[in-house]
């Protein structure tokens, strides 16, 4: 395998040393194959809300597999996800079920292509979604870790309808579209950045976006596969109050199965095969043992409202703790969340861009990671990735963080 990894975020290139190899997760907690047990803070990279392991979607899981893996044809249990989704979403009207964010995010750029007749799209610099060709142009998180901007492999013609603003800067966007506002489709953004370490909106920001994008008849694409169900139950849409007009889906509303999903307004969806003449399959799409452990999840999430003012809870709880560590051992660190998702960063400055985030101190997280690792509290090793908890963080987990944060920056990140 390149790298020995099968996606390069898992690889250790930004940090050093080799990755732990998991054996078992449960809770709050991996197990490795050396039999250590860490508390996670990755989370598999924000799929685990409820924590790992949950017992009523592993149950889900096991009844499922037991009537067969996959069909091919339609399913009760696709059709009943697919109306939660349309449900609890509020920009969403129709939805259609695909297999990773790459193939959400790749189909609703190509509808939005579709839906407007033009070409052009705006992505904010160090943002990613996903690998499709138009999107790896100046993209964040594993291709920034990796050093490579803009992959070989991308044709020039394909990069060229790419256009790249800065995240929380409308002058940026609103230039763009000065400049050729008749040739841009889309504006795809995650509302809340998780890529370039975690980035929410400054105020007026997403409202500024669904402006420019009405004002020039582009369409505004939430990219929300991190923040959907994690950031509130309506996603970022809900708890920003801003209705995008196409929204990409993943990660939780698989219960930890490979899944993805874009909807959006009826008109745009129906110009989708077999409805319209907007081509996109794929054979293991609605795949019931996904479609089980989705459902039981946002069952579980709707059912218990409280869940998210917890997770905020929790994510405030270790930002005030780790700054007043900072402070208190002369460590600049700014702390940054959205409901269940946030990251530190080692950074005397705010940090609202990708420019700002690639200023941090990347030494200093490394040391920090490693000194971390050590103490079996397991990160993500990048300070370009964002963090991620659950509910089976316990006060206990908390706590022992922020100790073992504490052992580190009193050594003055030498440990």
């Amino acid at each position: 395998m390149p790298g020995g990894v099968n996606s390069p975020v898992r690889a250790f290139k930004s940090v050093g040393g080799t990755p732990r190899f998991i054996r078992a997760a449960k809770g709050a907690t991996l197990e490795d194959v050396d039999g250590r047990v860490l508390l996670d803070y990755i989370g598999s990279w924000g799929v685990a809300i409820l924590g790992h392991s949950h017992p009523s979607v592993t149950k889900a899981i096991s009844e499922a597999a037991l009537l067969g893996t996959s069909f091919g044809t339609p399913t009760e249990g696709e059709a009943a996800l697919a109306e939660m989704i349309v449900r609890l979403v509020p920009s969403i009207e129709v939805v259609r079920l695909v297999n990773s964010g790459t193939e959400a995010t790749m189909s609703a750029m190509r509808l939005a292509r579709a839906a407007t007749g033009r070409a052009g799209i705006i992505k904010f610099r160090g943002a990613y979604h996903g690998h499709g060709d138009m999107f790896l142009v100046e993209a964040g998180s594993g291709a920034a870790t990796l050093g490579v901007p803009s992959s070989p492999g991308v044709p020039e013609s394909t990069a060229s309808h790419t256009l790249v603003a800065n995240f929380n800067d409308l002058d940026s966007v609103a230039s763009h579209f000065e400049a050729q506002g008749d040739q841009i489709a889309a504006v795809i953004t995650e509302p809340v950045c998780g890529n370039m370490g975690c980035i929410p909106p400054e105020p007026g920001f997403l409202e500024g976006l669904r402006t420019i994008c009405d004002d020039y008849g582009a369409l505004l694409v939430f990219d929300e596969v991190m923040t959907g169900f994690r950031v509130a139950l309506g996603g970022a849409q809900e708890r920003y109050n801003v209705r995008p007009d196409l929204t990409t889906l993943g990660k939780v509303i698989g219960g930890g199965l490979p899944v993805g999903a874009y909807g959006g307004r009826e008109d745009l969806m129906r110009m989708i095969a077999p409805d319209g003449q907007v081509y996109q399959a794929g054979t293991l799409s609605g795949n019931p043992l996904a479609v089980a452990a989705g459902r039981t999840t946002l069952g579980i999430l709707e059912s218990n409202p409280d869940i998210f003012s917890e997770l905020e809870g929790t994510g405030k709880t270790l930002g005030l703790g780790l700054e007043a560590l900072g402070h208190e051992y002369g460590v600049p660190i700014r702390w940054q969340s959205s409901g269940g998702m946030g990251c530190p960063f080692f950074s005397e400055t705010p940090v609202t861009d990708w420019q700002s985030s690639a200023a941090t101190d990347s030494q200093a997280f490394n040391r920090f990671f490693h000194g971390m690792l050590q103490r079996d509290i397991h990160l993500p090793p990048s300070r370009f990735e964002a963090w991620f908890w659950s509910t089976a963080h316990s006060t206990t987990d908390i706590d022992r963080t922020l100790t073992s944060a504490k052992d580190i920056l009193a050594g003055g990140l030498d440990a």
